[in-house]
């Protein structure tokens, strides 16, 4: 039951950072949205992860690629992480 319960907290933090980005790429064209005190919380929690990648990603023609790139790279460490859990799961006593 451990692995288990571990398996769906795990998953459900996943699911819920991935729609915390999603909301704060959309906020982007949303004039102002990121300066309410909703916006600020937002952004303390996601901006962390994806300023790495806006430092290594350059912006092309005014465009900033560098938060897809991130939400890439975050569902490889989901799939790597559920990979190496899933077979505990299935083959536990």
């Amino acid at each position: 039951m451990g692995v288990k319960l571990i398996y769906i907290i795990l998953n459900d933090c996943f699911q819920i950072y991935s729609y915390m980005m999603i909301v704060w790429i959309i906020m982007a064209w949303i004039p102002n949205a990121r300066y309410s005190k909703f916006g600020r919380v937002l952004g303390a929690l996601v901006e962390p992860y994806l300023s790495i990648f806006r430092r290594l990603i350059p912006t092309a023609s005014g465009i900033d690629f560098s938060p897809i790139v991130a939400f890439i790279v975050f569902r490889i460490i989901e799939y790597v992480v559920f990979s190496q859990l899933l077979p505990l799961i299935l083959f536990q006593a």
